[in-house]
């Protein structure tokens, strides 16, 4: 893989050696902990919180040596994920560096998360899961590598009426889909939690939640279509996802 990447920690982040990593654990710390505008992701802040996060930090996103050090991320965070919490998620913050000229807004960054993602899978060399679709049209599909299934959330520094989906460093986080399974297992707790969610994103928000937020396994569900909103109610109509083939050398 392109450029061997380390996970990171809370214990390990206060020894970062970049000035704009610090910042970021910063920056996501603060958003992660503030009481007076509580971030609506209730199972993020408690990953947080307990320390089940692992972070990852790439330079330059718009590189081909950027989806080398994501798929390194992602290898050595699903070997050890399960032994990370059962609220972990893999944090990667990335820092665009680009003059305001060249940045679209957040169609920019919609291109460059798309690109980033299929860009990965050339360095995955296991196989697609069994049981879930390849192609992101089938409402089953999600994002996979090294044969794990993650839902994929993005923040950027564009995005400004979707506050939730604010963040001053483009940033990625994988959820593991067995952590949402764990979570969706006490159903009654995690319907609560859910409205708990819904009613803190009208509030976070000074827009209405996007209308592309539904419910993993129902059959007008495209998970793709929520890891990347846009700030009005529009989305893209078919997936720019592409699994891109390679022989890898380990």
């Amino acid at each position: 893989m392109s450029g061997l990447m380390r996970l990171e920690d809370m214990d390990a982040i206060h020894g970062l050696p970049e000035d704009w990593q610090r910042e970021a654990i910063i920056k996501l710390t603060e958003k992660m902990t503030d009481r007076s505008a509580k971030f609506p992701c209730i199972p993020a802040v408690q990953g947080h919180v307990l320390k089940h996060f692992r972070y990852g930090f790439i330079n330059q996103g718009e590189s081909q040596e950027a989806a080398g050090q994501l798929a390194s991320l992602l290898h050595e965070f699903g070997l050890g994920s399960r032994d990370f919490g059962p609220y972990t998620s893999l944090v990667v913050l990335i820092n665009t560096e680009h003059s305001r000229n060249d940045l679209a807004g957040v169609e920019y960054y919609e291109r460059l998360f798309w690109q980033l993602l299929s860009r990965t899978t050339e360095y995955d060399a296991e196989p697609w899961p069994e049981g879930l679709p390849e192609e992101p049209s089938e409402h089953l599909w999600e994002f996979c590598y090294a044969g794990e299934p993650y839902f994929v959330y993005c923040g950027t520094p564009a995005h400004e009426l979707r506050q939730s989906r604010y963040f001053p460093y483009m940033m990625l986080a994988f959820t593991p889909r067995w952590v949402l399974q764990q979570f969706n297992a006490r159903e009654g707790q995690a319907e609560r939690t859910k409205a708990m969610i819904r009613q803190r994103l009208v509030e976070y928000d000074p827009v209405p939640p996007h209308p592309d937020l539904k419910f993993y396994g129902a059959e007008d569900n495209y998970e793709w279509k929520q890891y990347f909103l846009r700030d009005n109610t529009e989305s893209l109509s078919k997936c720019p996802f592409g699994r891109l083939h390679k022989e890898i050398n380990r």
